[in-house]
C-alpha cells in the first residue's frame, strides 16, 4: 500500500493519533534531504539496557542502534519504500512475533547495514504541544489521555489474580502491599485453597508455561455471576504491577455494553494473515459482553498449558472481535522501555519482578491515590465547561 502512494509522492510521513504537525515546518525539514536517496528520518530512541522485548539486540553496544519515537512522527523517502516493497516479497520479517513495532521496523529497514539507519531530525519533537522551546518543532505531542465521561466505579471492576502455591509467599504479599488496596472486588486463583490469603482452587493444576485452562475457568466463574455482576473484568498475573485508579480512568472511554478487550497488543504471523492478541502479563481487561461471546463460541484450549493470551487472540480473530491496544499497559519492567516514553504515558501496568524492587517500582511509576484521581476528574470536568 505504501508503495502505491509513492507513485505521485516523494515522501511518506507516519504519525500517531497524538502527533501534532506543523505542515509548513515539516515540508521545510524534508526539503533539506535529497528525496532520490534512501532516507529514514525520525526522533531517535535508544535502549538504556538490554531488554527482552527487543530480544536483547545490540546488548554489547546499545547506542549502535536507534529506532523512531512514533509519536514524534517519522518519514521514509520513496526510494526506501520502493526497495522495501520489493524486499518484502522475497524476505518477509524473520520473527513470527510483533512485540515492539517501532524497533522491528527500524531493524527491517536497516537490513543488517544494507539499508539506511535512522537519521535524527531534531525538529521531530516529543515534547507536549505548546511547551516552551518548541518553536523550532515540526511535530509535537498532544496530551495523550482523553476525557470521555463518567469515572468507572471501583465496584464496577472485578480483579482476578492468577497465582500458584510456590508464589504465595513472595508475589502475593507484593500485590497486597501495593495495588490490591484499590480493588473493591478481587480474588486470587491458585492450585490450592489457602485461607490465609485467601486463594480459590479452581480444580486446575498449575502448569509451568501457558495457563489456558486456568484462564478459561476464571472466565466461566466471572460469567456465572457467582461472585460478581460487574461489567468489567481485569485478569492479571501475580507479578503484574498495576494502577487501578488509572485503569478506571482509562475505561471511561469504552462502553461495557460492547465486546471490549484492552491491553498491550502483540501480533503473531501478521504478515501471513495471523492474529493480534493481548499479552497477558501486562493485564487484560474484558467487558462482560466480551466474556459472554468468548464462552458462547467454540473457543477452547488445545491443552491445559497452552498460552492463554494467544489462544484468546486466535479465538477473538475467528469471532471477528478486535483487541484494543493501549501503550499504557506493559508486558515488561520499566527498565525495558525508554524513560522518555514512560514519562508521557501515565503507565497503567508493568510486569515481572525480575532484578527489581517491585514495591519501589510501584511507588515510582504507578501509585495514584483515590483522592488524586477524583481531583483530576473534577479538574477535567471544569476545563470542559
Amino acid at each position: 500500500m505504501a508503495e502505491r502512494y509513492c507513485q505521485n509522492s516523494l515522501w511518506i510521513f507516519f504519525l500517531e493519533e497524538e502527533t501534532v504537525v506543523n505542515l509548513r515546518r515539516l515540508l521545510q525539514v524534508l526539503s533539506r534531504f535529497n528525496p532520490w536517496r534512501e532516507w529514514f528520518l525520525g526522533r531517535a530512541l535508544y535502549d538504556a539496557s538490554a531488554t527482552i522485548i527487543h530480544h536483547y539486540a545490540f546488548s554489547e553496544e546499545l547506542t549502535a542502534f536507534s529506532y523512531p519515537d512514533f509519536a514524534a512522527g517519522w518519514a521514509l523517502s520513496c526510494s526506501v519504500v520502493k526497495r522495501l516493497a520489493d524486499y518484502m516479497k522475497h524476505e518477509p520479517p524473520k520473527s513470527d512475533f510483533t512485540i515492539d513495532l517501532k524497533h522491528e521496523i527500524a531493524l527491517y529497514i536497516w537490513e543488517d547495514g544494507r539499508g539506511p539507519a535512522l537519521t535524527t531530525v531534531h525538529e521531530f519533537c516529543s515534547e507536549l504541544h505548546g511547551s516552551p522551546n518548541t518553536e523550532h518543532c515540526a511535530t509535537t505531542v498532544s496530551f495523550y489521555l482523553p476525557s470521555c465521561g463518567t469515572l468507572v466505579k471501583r465496584e464496577d471492576l472485578f480483579v482476578a489474580v492468577k497465582t500458584c502455591q510456590k508464589f504465595h509467599q513472595d508475589r502475593v504479599p507484593v500485590v497486597k502491599e501495593t495495588w490490591a488496596k484499590d480493588a473493591a472486588l478481587l480474588e486470587f486463583y491458585s492450585d490450592i485453597a489457602d485461607s490465609t490469603i485467601p486463594t480459590i482452587d479452581l480444580g486446575v493444576p498449575n502448569t509451568e508455561s501457558g495457563h489456558c485452562a486456568k484462564t478459561f475457568a476464571i472466565l466461566r466463574r466471572f460469567l456465572s455471576g457467582e461472585v460478581t455482576q460487574t461489567p468489567w473484568l481485569l485478569l492479571v498475573d501475580d507479578d503484574t504491577l498495576i494502577s487501578l485508579p488509572r485503569l478506571r480512568r482509562h475505561l471511561r472511554c469504552y462502553d461495557p455494553n460492547e465486546a471490549v478487550i484492552i491491553g498491550e497488543r502483540y501480533g503473531y504471523t501478521l504478515t501471513k494473515r495471523g492474529y493480534s492478541y493481548i499479552t497477558g502479563g501486562g493485564g487484560t481487561v474484558f467487558s462482560r459482553v466480551a466474556v459472554l461471546k468468548i464462552l458462547s463460541s467454540s473457543c477452547s484450549c488445545y491443552s491445559e498449558d497452552a498460552p492463554d493470551d494467544m489462544v484468546l487472540g486466535r479465538c477473538l480473530n475467528t469471532l471477528g472481535l478486535p483487541v484494543t491496544h493501549s501503550p499504557q499497559f506493559h508486558q515488561a519492567r520499566p527498565d525495558d522501555y525508554p524513560k522518555e516514553l514512560l514519562l508521557r504515558q501515565s503507565p497503567i501496568s508493568f510486569h515481572k519482578h525480575w532484578n527489581i524492587n517491585p514495591v519501589a517500582v510501584y511507588q515510582q511509576w504507578l501509585m495514584d491515590s483515590e483522592d488524586l484521581l477524583q481531583q483530576n476528574f473534577s479538574r477535567e470536568n471544569r476545563e470542559e465547561l
